[in-house]
């Protein structure tokens, strides 16, 4: 599991460096639309079927006004449209930093 020692707001970008050493900076643009939230991937049902969610992949000029921890795994961003549902496991901040795919 990756361990995240620091992160802090810089411009449009969220700054993160990680235990490793490695440092990352994801846009708060991109951190938006790649929510995890229900509200964003939406639920499945026993079956597969999903319920919910947006199409939305664009958040123009959101930024992050600021998050909490959650446990020792995850964080809980608000985001300045008001979402602060999604929370972003240390594995899928550091996913999204080198480059990869939004939950779905």
């Amino acid at each position: 599991m990756n361990r995240l020692d620091r992160i802090e707001l810089i411009g449009n970008e969220v700054a993160l460096l990680w235990a490793d050493g490695t440092e990352q900076y994801i846009l708060m643009e991109r951190l938006r639309a790649a929510s995890p939230s229900a509200e964003n991937t939406g639920e499945r049902d026993l079956v597969g079927r999903k319920f919910g969610g947006t199409d939305q992949k664009a958040y123009p000029g959101v930024t992050v006004r600021g998050w909490k921890p959650v446990g020792g795994y995850a964080l809980q961003f608000d985001f300045s449209d008001g979402h602060n549902t999604g929370l972003y496991t240390f594995d899928y901040l550091k996913h999204l930093g080198a480059g990869g795919e939004a939950a779905s």
